[in-house]
């Protein structure tokens, strides 16, 4: 560039030396003067520890050997401290304050109180933003219920998203969708039925076989302010954009302290077909990798067309995984397509029993159903949850106040062992500390550590079924009271 200026006679090469030397100065000042305002603080935040213990009239001495001065004058010595040194020092000082003079109460007090201060200013810097704190976060939205009449007609679960979807893109004209067969077919599944041809291919559009760009789109399309709903056409597939996903769309908010939302949906569906592709939950990978984005797991369609009317209201992303078996089974058609929301990290209390808390989300709660029925018939009174969201999760502990009662909960999907199960069985134990009202262990219930095998058969033998949740929770009875409920194999 430098030849072409001077050979086009812009500029002679003198004086773009000059340029260039001015242009080097500039920014060897604004370097320097951008390390110093972020280093002085760290340094106001150590000389104030430091202060604290050289005012001590106490030497703390072990054994003959003052190691708070050691560790304070180690502390001294860094020309350029970061936090850690700070608060390593901080935290090892505490630990050898002297026992045996008067002094140490206070020096104890001055040095727990450096640190809580010193805490709440980096948790602050440090570990907020993560979702969206506004007043247009999706957690605002209140909760509206679907309304039914006594003759409202049932019809198959995808003609509840489709009607819901008509609603919403009449109700929000920077609402777009896109993804694999979901414009001119209107979906794998049929839930967008006629929508392109009334909508416009620029609002619903088909897309190439690349979910990694999809994504991107959805991304792009919600920092401009569209409100974007990325079709991945099934659950499986959703790992090709996890990089981005994980990376990008989940740090957003995080990385610019709020400064930058992108409410980007992900629409997907999984769960419960019959062989190795379609068909898998790896709900723990990816409740692990996105943190930051919201995750709903709805047990039918009514309840995905819910999370969508709350999502579109609030400004967060967020991962809806419709049940895949789901889109033909019938259920009542709401009254106010279009209105009803569902709140997320609320539970819901399907069966409510006394003897043990069954805790399931997504396609499992058919299969729970069952089980809650079977269990009936030996005098087993089950309460079943459905979680609803896995992020957020129970924000109220439903699930705390319904063990407090039960004294016994299962934990039951069908991810792979330690998965989702495990992440549940953590939020609800050490969270919601219920740990102390368990008069059982805890168990869970969860797939075989593969996919599932293909045909009925091997769903039947990969994925907990039916008889797997009742004998589960029967042993469980069975070890409390073995006279009520004997072993039956």
């Amino acid at each position: 560039m430098r030849e072409w200026i001077i050979s086009e006679k812009i500029a002679k090469s003198a004086e773009l030396d000059k340029i260039e030397e001015e242009i080097l100065s500039e920014v060897k000042a604004a370097k320097k003067n951008a390390w110093k305002k972020f280093k002085e603080p760290v340094r106001i935040e150590r000389d104030k520890l430091i202060e604290i213990i050289d005012n001590r009239s106490c030497m703390c001495k072990h054994e003959g050997y003052d190691k708070v001065g050691t560790i304070t004058n180690d502390l001294k010595k860094i020309i350029d401290p970061v936090r850690k040194d700070n608060f390593s020092a901080a935290k090892k000082i505490l630990r050898h304050v002297c026992t045996d003079c008067n002094i140490r109460v206070k020096l104890q007090k001055d040095l727990s109180s450096w640190l809580d201060i010193n805490y709440d200013d980096n948790y602050e810097r440090y570990n907020t933003n993560l979702y969206n704190e506004s007043k247009k976060s999706a957690l605002n939205v209140s909760e509206v219920k679907p309304k039914f009449k006594p003759d409202s007609p049932e019809v198959a679960g995808r003609e509840i998203l489709r009607d819901n979807y008509d609603y919403l893109f009449n109700k929000y004209p920077k609402l777009v969708t896109f993804g694999e067969d979901a414009g001119y077919i209107g979906g794998v599944n049929q839930s967008y039925e006629g929508l392109q041809k009334k909508y416009g291919e620029l609002r619903i559009t088909d897309t190439g076989i690349r979910e990694q760009t999809i994504l991107g789109q959805g991304i792009g399309l919600a920092l401009r302010g569209l409100r974007p709903i990325a079709e991945i056409q099934y659950f499986d597939y959703l790992l090709y954009a996890l990089q981005a996903l994980s990376d990008d769309l989940a740090t957003t908010h995080y990385r610019t302290a709020g400064g930058q939302v992108a409410p980007v949906i992900i629409s997907t569906r999984g769960h419960r077909l019959e062989g190795i592709w379609h068909s898998g939950s790896p709900l723990s990978m990816v409740i692990n990798s996105i943190r930051g984005v919201y995750v709903c797991v709805p047990r039918n369609m009514t309840q995905a067309a819910g999370f969508y009317n709350t999502l579109l209201e609030g400004e967060d992303p967020a991962l809806v995984i419709e049940p895949l078996n789901g889109y033909r089974l019938r259920e009542k058609r709401p009254e106010n397509i279009g209105e009803f929301k569902v709140p997320l990290g609320m539970p819901e209390i399907l069966n409510e029993g006394t003897d043990v808390t069954l805790v399931t989300y997504g396609s499992c709660v058919r299969i729970a159903q069952d089980a809650v029925e079977q269990l009936k018939e030996f005098d087993i009174s089950v309460e079943l949850i459905d979680v609803q969201t896995l992020l957020p999760f129970d924000r109220k502990h439903m699930i705390a106040q319904s063990i407090k009662k039960t004294n016994r909960v299962v934990f039951f999907d069908e991810d792979v062992p330690g998965g989702a199960t495990a992440f549940m069985m953590q939020k609800v134990l050490e969270d919601q500390s219920t740990y102390y009202h368990l008069d059982s262990e805890p168990r869970t219930i969860t797939a075989k550590e593969h996919r599932p095998a293909y045909t009925t058969d091997g769903d039947y033998f990969s994925n907990p079924n039916a008889e797997d949740v009742f004998e589960a929770i029967y042993s469980m009875l069975n070890e409390a009271d073995p006279k009520k409920y004997p072993e039956l194999y």
